[in-house]
């Protein structure tokens, strides 16, 4: 059942950040982030009763909420990078990078890396470098062929350019910040810092789409994507919480890192994107720096 969990929680957040691309690609980010924050904040409202009674502390808050802002911010580049990159690129940059930060902060605080960890160092430095590869001619091009499916074509966007290897490194930048902040709350505030993760995100949101004057409205598929992708999310939540509790932590995050592989399965099978060889390269290179980088603190 841990292995089911665990590789459900991977399936799944993979599955969030391709549905939160999707979306971004055909309405406003900042409107996608704060729907789909905001279906999360009310699924995870709506869990907090089923499960055990929790006593979060002062702490528990102040570091929910600094969750919520790195998060948010997380978020919200990765869903931009998704829109105007190649999936199957950003994704596994994303991850690479958020896995290295709680790394990189424990080096600056004193620890030293071991063997593997700096390997999977290694390894992670030359993905990013491959995956920012992009093919200039023939079939081997980094973006997608196939455009989204459109209600009209008067909502057709234009084409894809780039990786967004930039916003890729600060989401992961942010979204590794996000876990380190989770990170110092309490076992026993149980899913209440995760709550106040995402009332702040939403907030935070929400007052930006009111100053920009955001447009909230969008396609009805597009609308059904946006909070689709946050109730996903959520769950990729409680899977990988099911899943700690019931193996070891290092095992349950090692696995749950795995999920760039579904944005790339997803993002071939459904957009149609194709990469260079050098660029599958940097995927694969990716894939192994996160199962090396995480692995190493078993």
């Amino acid at each position: 059942m841990f292995l089911v969990l665990s590789l459900t929680a991977a399936f799944t957040y993979g599955a969030a950040d391709f549905l939160g691309g999707l979306a971004s690609r055909r309405a406003n980010t900042i409107a996608v982030v704060t729907i789909s924050q905001g279906a999360g904040l009310l699924m995870v409202a709506l869990l907090l009763p089923m499960l055990t009674s929790a006593a979060p502390g002062r702490s528990d808050w102040i570091w929910g909420g600094i969750a919520g802002l790195t998060g948010g911010v997380g978020v919200a580049l990765l869903y931009r990078a998704l829109a105007v990159g190649v999936m199957a690129v950003v994704a596994p940059t994303t991850a690479v990078c958020a896995v290295l930060v709680p790394v990189l902060i424990a080096i600056a605080l004193g620890d030293r890396p071991g063997t593997r960890e700096s390997l999977g160092i290694g390894l992670a430095v030359v993905a990013i470098v491959l995956v920012s590869q992009s093919a200039t001619s023939g079939s081997q091009t980094s973006t997608s062929d196939k455009r989204l499916p459109e209600p009209g074509e008067a909502t057709r966007p234009g084409p894809v350019e780039g990786s967004g290897l930039g916003l890729s490194l600060a989401s992961g930048v942010a979204i590794g910040l996000f876990f380190l902040a989770l990170a110092r709350t309490n076992a026993a505030a149980g899913l209440w810092p995760l709550l106040a993760a995402r009332a702040i995100s939403v907030s935070l949101f929400a007052a930006m789409a009111v100053v920009y004057r955001v447009p909230f409205r969008m396609p009805p598929p597009v609308m059904v994507i946006t909070i689709g992708g946050g109730i996903v999310d959520m769950l990729a939540n409680l899977f990988f919480l099911l899943a700690s509790r019931q193996g070891p932590l290092t095992l349950a995050v090692t696995l749950t890192s795995l999920y760039p592989a579904s944005t790339v399965l997803l993002a071939r099978v459904v957009v149609g994107e194709r990469l260079a060889p050098r660029q599958w390269a940097g995927v694969a290179f990716a894939l192994v720096a996160i199962v090396t980088i995480v692995g190493a603190t078993q």
